[in-house]
């Protein structure tokens, strides 16, 4: 029997459009987030909350700030467990693969921020784990980049990777289609 486990990650308020580094789209991507938790847990599916955590000097996410906190729309409930990553991969250095096995979890979805970092890395590792692996895009978000002096905008950084993601790396869904299964 499949065992799923829904890994919510770094959906915290330096993301936030008041926030240190403030995501394109962050505000639709929660909404969409907040409906995938929703139904993992009237499910029974175990939740687990990713927070990425800087030095103290850090441009965002410094240790004891309140940036570096999860959103109020994402608090964790009781009994659900927060993995602290220093990375972009959640499974780097932390208890999230021992979370998971001890569980007997065999698949997993992905959401959060950003789809460019944290998303790709994390999915990447989970698949290379041997996950079943499922990213819901539009419960994700990123910003625009720069590179040689070119602003690839958010839309298109986001579309590069969740591409990329689904052509080898797992199923890539939007939240409509998600719940609708």
């Amino acid at each position: 029997m499949t065992k799923r486990a829904l890994i919510v990650v770094d959906l915290q308020n330096d993301y936030l459009t008041s926030g240190k580094f403030p995501l394109v789209g962050i505000d639709a991507a929660l909404e969409n987030a907040a409906r995938v938790v929703d139904a993992a847990r009237r499910s029974g599916e175990m939740v687990i909350n990713v927070r990425h955590e800087s030095p103290v000097d850090g441009p965002f996410f410094a240790v004891g700030t309140e940036g570096a906190e999860i959103t109020s729309k994402m608090a964790p409930q009781d009994g659900e467990a927060i993995v602290t990553k220093r990375h972009p991969n959640s499974f780097r250095e932390t208890e999230l693969a021992d979370l998971l096995s001890t569980a007997g979890v065999d698949e997993v979805t992905v959401i959060g921020a950003m789809s460019h970092m944290c998303i790709d890395a994390t999915a990447r590792a989970a698949s290379d784990l041997g996950y079943k692996t499922t990213i819901v895009e539009d419960a994700c978000a990123t910003r625009d980049l720069e590179f040689k002096g070119e602003v690839v905008s958010a839309d298109k950084v986001h579309a590069a990777y969740m591409s990329a993601l689904a052509f080898g790396y797992g199923q890539v869904v939007s939240t409509a289609d998600y719940l609708a299964k």
